[in-house]
């Protein structure tokens, strides 16, 4: 069984204890740490006087970045799967050749 830790992060002047399982804990942290980065970003460019506000950008911000690289995954695996058909069709042709 996975060994439990219990953990506080630190998020908008906010402290969330957690219990995670120990492989989640440098994920976690990294995630916190690159929250209140985007969120002094986000103070820094724009005049935000609600936190929730800045919260909602980091998680459009954070989201918008997973559905790119869906996106991207897509593109490269459809652009893999035309070379491999191209490849497939000069062996082919090649053998029979």
């Amino acid at each position: 069984m996975a060994e439990k830790l219990k953990i506080k992060l630190s998020i908008a002047n906010r402290v969330y204890p957690l219990t995670i399982d120990a492989i989640q804990e440098e994920g976690l942290r990294k995630a916190a740490k690159n929250i209140e980065l985007m969120i002094k970003q986000f103070e820094q460019s724009y005049s935000v006087r609600d936190k929730q506000d800045v919260l909602a950008m980091c998680a459009l911000q954070f989201a918008s970045q997973v559905e790119q690289k869906t996106i991207d995954k897509a593109n490269v695996s459809e652009h893999v799967e035309e070379k491999l058909k191209a490849l497939d069709e000069l062996l082919t042709k090649h053998l029979v050749s």
